[in-house]
């Protein structure tokens, strides 16, 4: 008898899906030596820098239980940077900055905090002659975000000796500090409320000179920027060149800086170069030492490789079935992160053949899967509400030991958080998981998201909790039409602001029949009320200013509708989460268990925002699966039962 589409067995278990995987999150190269940070969810999900020789020998850069992750904007990114043999990195334990030399153990280079986590750093950059680090500090004297948080550029002595000099104060933030290649120039990006770095930012030069053995900023002037236009990755070329992507053409492009508001295109497409600045560190293009601009961006599945040199002709190479999501430049070849479609990511030289074996730096992690068994994302264009066109990556099931009966597959729509980010068509083992069992998987791309350009990621402002809810029912009602998946058997899940939508979703919309919530925002007032400096002002674009619009915000604060909901749902949170408290979650529950709607709810301690831990990966992963199985009638082989409160509904046919 074949089993039903959702009880398929399958090769992937939840303990497959994090065994042994780690995923590069960055990449830096110089002199033939090649750096890469990668998550180890078997170590506690810690991120551990490596590095590989020009011999090709390969070793981890710091010692055990060394965790090179910040605290700058909750979010992090950026938490280390080499310069020559050395590398610095921000340990995760005490948020110091450490300085390691080749074969040395890290050494400190900034002073104790006088609280835990009081003084985090990130996103440096070092002078030409190694005796300083230019970095972000975030410095907190207490709770109140608008007065007690301030967001500097810092310089630090590498020798440890000395305490950080502050060179750029004032803005609300900064990001980005980067050295010109003679040491005499500093380039930065800042903004300030209510603006997001994707909303309005402005490029920053000063003089960079040495006073009394202090190194400090004169001279400072804005070179561009402004109201509507978002700037990321300033880089310095050869001769004082000054480049950095410009949304101002309606997409993330490359632009010389060649003087005051005066941008020149390098790299003109319809097409984002770069994408919104969550975290630090961002490299999706470089200048080369002979002054060439290379940059990356995406093309369906494929990314293309633009060059312009100084002088000569542009020119453009396809690396197909590559996503290449950072970038360096060793000195003789470029190299990067890039993920695939049907195999892990890898550290690599940027080949056009995928299967050069050389160009392989550090092979993909994790479990692989046979062909035959890998579900290839398509994309879909889709109507939505007011002739609108919004995106999915959709996965379809693929299973060559199960033959697709009578019955419609059920479907999972995925909704990603920010809300200002993005699906990318990246092979997951946690997606294959779903559709070796038997699951459509489509991975929407609602209003709001980034990489279709500026009006697309527009069109969320002041409609978030709307035009969110309308593109992932029109999903789940496209697919239904088209014959693809079952319409009574249609479930959605989300994180953070993916988890707001989920919620919404459920308590305002008949579309699914149950929704999973990883620490979904469900109260927007408590939140705008409480949350960390980064994205405290985020909700005057994304609904309306705070609290003129308060009304507003109890309208689209799930919270508000939950009496109201009869849709099963799974709840899962982190307990030291500090962008979305674990009250939200709380609250979701306490109105679930009083209507007596079938929920369960999983708390997990030592997880931020976002579960890092295996142990947690696999237990959410299998809990997600065996509540799906219970609300859609079907028994999930090879996971434990989940207890569901009120599940007795459930056998009863009212949830």
């Amino acid at each position: 008898m074949t089993p039903v589409p959702g009880a398929w067995p399958s090769i992937v278990s939840a303990a497959d899906v994090v065994a042994g995987a780690s995923v590069p999150t960055a990449v830096a190269a110089a002199d033939g030596v090649v750096w890469w940070s990668e998550t180890r969810p078997a170590e506690s999900g810690r991120e551990v820098v490596v590095r590989r020789t020009p011999d090709g020998a390969v070793a981890d850069a710091l010692p055990p239980g060394f965790n090179a992750r910040t605290a700058v904007h909750e979010y992090g990114g950026g938490a280390w940077w080499v310069h020559g043999d050395t590398l610095f990195a921000t340990r995760w334990d005490d948020q110091r900055l450490y300085r390691v030399d080749p074969d040395g153990e890290p050494v400190p280079i900034t002073p104790a905090p006088p609280a835990p986590f009081a003084w985090r750093y990130a996103d440096g950059d070092v002078t030409p002659d190694g005796a300083w680090t230019v970095c972000v500090r975030e410095r907190h004297e207490g709770p109140d975000v608008a007065t007690q948080v301030h967001n500097e550029v810092v310089a630090v002595p590498t020798d440890g000796f000395g305490a950080p000099v502050v060179l750029v104060t004032g803005p609300d933030f900064v990001a980005a500090p980067r050295v010109s290649r003679d040491g005499r120039q500093l380039a930065w990006l800042a903004w300030d409320h209510p603006n997001m770095p994707w909303d309005a930012t402005e490029l920053w030069v000063g003089r960079l000179e040495t006073t009394d053995g202090v190194l400090h900023v004169t001279d400072a002037r804005r070179e561009a920027g402004g109201p509507s236009e978002s700037l990321v990755q300033p880089e310095w070329g050869r001769h004082g060149a000054l480049f950095v992507c410009s949304d101002a053409s309606g997409w993330w492009n490359v632009h010389r800086v060649d003087g005051v508001d005066h941008l020149e295109p390098v790299v003109a497409v319809q097409a984002e170069v770069s994408g919104p600045a969550w975290t630090f560190g961002q490299r999706r293009y470089l200048v080369r030492r002979d002054g060439t601009v290379v940059a990356a961006y995406e093309r369906g599945r494929d990314t293309v490789l633009v060059s312009v040199p100084e002088d000569g002709s542009p020119g453009e190479q396809v690396l197909s079935e590559q996503s290449v999501r950072m970038l360096a430049d060793d000195g003789a070849r470029l190299v990067g992160a890039v993920t695939f479609p049907d195999q892990p990511a890898q550290v690599r030289v940027l080949a056009a053949e995928r299967d050069e074996a050389a160009a392989v730096l550090r092979p993909g992690s994790g479990a692989r899967l046979a062909a035959d068994w890998v579900s290839r994302p398509s994309l879909l264009a889709f109507p939505t509400a007011d002739g609108a066109t919004a995106y999915a990556w959709v996965y379809e099931p693929v299973n060559p030991d199960v033959t697709l009966g009578a019955g419609l597959p059920p479907l999972l729509v995925v909704v990603h958080g920010g809300p200002t980010a993005a699906a990318r068509p990246a092979f997951s083992l946690a997606t294959q998981f779903w559709t070796s069992r038997g699951f459509v998987v489509a991975d929407l791309d609602y209003r709001g998201s980034t990489g279709y350009g500026r009006a697309f990621r527009d069109a969320l402002r002041h409609q978030w909790g709307v035009v969110d809810v309308q593109d992932a029912c029109a999903l789940a009602d496209v697919l239904a039409a088209q014959g693809r998946v079952d319409p009574a058997r249609r479930v959605i899940r989300g994180g953070s602001a993916g988890g707001f939508t989920t919620l919404l979703a459920l308590f305002t919309r008949d579309t699914f029949a149950a929704g999973a919530s990883y620490f979904g925002v469900s109260d927007i007032r408590g939140l705008a009320e409480m949350t960390h400096k980064f994205e405290s002002r985020y909700f005057d674009s994304l609904v309306g200013p705070w609290p003129q619009a308060e009304q507003l915000y109890l309208e689209r604060s799930p919270i508000t509708h939950a009496g109201s909901c009869d849709r099963p749902l799974l709840v899962l949170q982190g307990l030291e989460d500090a962008v979305v408290p674990p009250a939200q979650s709380e609250s979701i529950v306490a109105a679930l268990a009083a209507r007596g709607v079938p929920h369960a709810y999983l708390a997990f301690e030592g997880e931020q925002h976002g579960f890092r831990r295996a142990e947690n990966q696999v237990a959410s992963l299998e809990a997600e699966l065996s509540f799906y199985g219970q609300v859609l009638g079907f028994d999930p082989p090879g996971v434990p039962r989940l207890a569901v409160v009120h599940a007795e509904r459930l056998a009863a046919g009212s949830g």
